[in-house]
C-alpha cells in the first residue's frame, strides 16, 4: 500500500520537470546564491527536494548539495536526473 504522500505527489514530478518551471528555478537559485554570498564551500540541504530541480541546478553551479524527500518515487527521479548530468 502506498503512503499518503506517494499518492498525493504522484504526478508532481511531471509538473515540476515541465519546461515552464526552468526559468523560475534559475531565478530561485540565483536568489539562494546571493543569500549565501556565492560561497562554494557552503553545503546545501534541499529539504523536500522532489525531482531535484534546485539541487541539480545548484550542484551544476559547483555547490555540494544533498536532497531529501518523503517520496521515494520523486527521489528516484532526482537521482536519475542527477546521474544523466554526471552528478552524484
Amino acid at each position: 500500500m502506498k503512503q499518503w504522500y506517494e499518492e498525493l505527489f504522484e504526478n508532481y514530478g511531471m509538473k515540476y520537470d515541465n519546461e515552464t518551471f526552468v526559468q523560475g528555478t534559475i531565478g530561485e537559485c540565483d536568489f539562494l546564491e546571493k543569500e549565501i554570498d556565492y560561497n562554494k564551500a557552503t553545503r546545501i540541504l534541499d529539504i523536500g527536494c522532489g525531482t531535484g530541480r534546485h539541487s541539480i541546478e545548484l550542484a551544476n553551479r559547483g555547490y555540494t548539495v544533498a536532497g531529501i524527500d518523503l517520496s521515494e518515487s520523486l527521489l528516484k527521479r532526482a537521482k536519475e536526473k542527477a546521474s544523466e548530468r554526471n552528478l552524484q
